[in-house]
């Protein structure tokens, strides 16, 4: 991820082995990471199970959350952009049957269509 991109907060693809190597300890005997995308400090990481949300907190970083979603509890998503060429998106995500969807915010151009798409391979598995 170039110094530009993490300014500025756009999404950037990591090296799927990498981080499924750094989340070793957390994922399942058959878990693999498919697709991850870096937003600053914060990741999206798609395994063949679940979507994990990890949210550092605070100025070090040490504060981390990892939030889990697996596949078949997303009933239905969204990816939101002011217009086609906008950087700045929010993806939205209903889990079960709560009508408050998850919402985290996302910029980087071409990595939304990214995510949009790594989400409806793995949710709609297609």
């Amino acid at each position: 991820m170039g110094l530009l991109s993490a300014i500025t907060g756009n999404a950037a693809s990591r090296d799927a082995e990498v981080v499924g190597e750094e989340l070793a300890p957390i994922l399942g005997a058959e878990e693999r990471v498919e697709l991850a995308f870096q937003l600053v400090r914060d990741q999206f990481v798609f395994t063949n199970a679940r979507l994990i949300l990890i949210d550092k907190q605070g100025l070090t970083g040490r504060k981390v959350e990892y939030q889990s979603i697996p596949y078949r509890s997303i009933t239905r998503f969204a990816v939101e952009t002011a217009g086609h060429f906008d950087l700045d998106a929010e993806l939205k995500l209903w889990i079960g049957s709560d009508p408050t969807p998850l919402v985290r915010e996302i910029r980087g151009g071409e990595n939304v269509a990214a995510i949009q798409r790594a989400l409806a391979t793995m949710v709609l598995g297609g």
